[in-house]
């Protein structure tokens, strides 16, 4: 009795394994086998769809599943050697870090996408359906919908953008326009944010015209103190840069403040105040922090040394608020 083997590779097999006119270009293996075997049309027919080319998809999508497990691989050894040479740079390299990992993220989801469509395009094919007739009517289908769509198509490309030149991530501050505030989640259609009243902001990527960043690289805190017409300029300077250098040597703030501070002078002068700028380099995000507690060791040394802060001038007609007259 010839086992398979000897059907597939002995002198018989030429003969046996030719394809009959009942089984098409095609059909599976399985269906000349048969045929050969039984001489049942009906037979090797559906041996074909039993067994030869459910067996043919199974292979197919384990080819495919190998393929995206090994591209997947190798997205992430690339990104990680990227990840793990940034940790090492500080602050900036934190930064590039999370870049490579977002960076990860949106390769690994478009060779899924490019695989799956693929492979269905390839088992509409093996299950014996014309795919060129299939492909040319999905073009003008697209093409349709490209034009019914071209706002979701617009988001899309501006999200796929906007994460290329990170622009922004999960975390920074940002300022959009309308809308302000730390983003939560970042999209390939939409960008999702919280501004500093709890509000949720769904903000479309394709409508995004700016972005104003105030957590990348670093951030620059900006006090514009107001003194009186009769302070001492130079006295009043003198106690800012005072009081700017010792938060800056102080060991708390150290890694917050990152540069030296400067006074950069008088920059207003209006009939109630003198105003006076003094500015602090500062890590990203701690710009509000360093701010609020440089205003209170200013007040507390303005008290000290008897500054006057500007008092707001009352228009001539004003009657100050008190106690009625009697």
């Amino acid at each position: 009795m010839l086992s398979i083997a000897d059907l597939l590779t002995g002198p018989s097999a030429a003969p046996l394994l030719a394809r009959p006119p009942e089984c098409g270009s095609d059909q599976a293996l399985s269906c000349r086998l048969v045929w050969s075997w039984t001489h049942d049309q009906d037979l090797a027919e559906l041996a074909t769809w039993l067994v030869g080319r459910p067996l043919a998809i199974l292979v197919l999508i384990a080819s495919v599943l190998v393929i995206r497990w090994v591209l997947h691989r190798v997205i992430d050894r690339a990104t990680s050697k990227i990840s793990v040479g940034a940790l090492t740079a500080g602050a900036l390299g934190e930064r590039r870090a999370v870049r490579a990992k977002t960076m990860a993220s949106l390769l690994r989801s478009i060779v899924t996408t490019l695989l799956f469509v693929v492979t269905v395009i390839m088992i509409i094919d093996e299950l014996g359906y014309p795919v060129a007739p299939l492909l040319a009517s999905a073009g003008v289908v697209g093409l349709a919908v490209g034009f019914g769509a071209q706002s979701l198509v617009k988001d899309y490309l501006a999200g796929i953008f906007m994460i290329l030149e990170d622009q922004y991530g999960v975390g920074d501050v940002v300022n959009l326009g309308e809308a302000s505030g730390t983003i939560e989640a970042v999209g390939l259609r939409v960008t999702r944010l919280r501004d500093v009243n709890g509000t949720v902001w769904y903000v479309r990527n394709g409508e995004i015209l700016r972005v104003g960043n105030m957590s990348q690289n670093w951030a620059r805190t900006v006090l514009d103190i107001g003194v009186s017409h009769s302070s001492d300029i130079e006295h009043v300077q003198q106690v800012l840069r005072e009081e700017a250098h010792a938060m800056w040597e102080d060991p708390h703030w150290s890694g917050k403040v990152i540069e030296e501070p400067e006074v950069w002078g008088v920059e207003a002068l209006t009939p109630e105040a003198v105003t006076v700028r003094v500015t602090l380099k500062t890590a990203p995000m701690e710009q509000w922090k360093v701010a609020r507690a440089l205003r209170e060791r200013v007040k507390a040394r303005f008290d000290l040394e008897g500054i006057d802060m500007a008092v707001p001038r009352l228009p001539r007609n004003a009657i100050p608020d008190g106690p009625p007259l009697s």
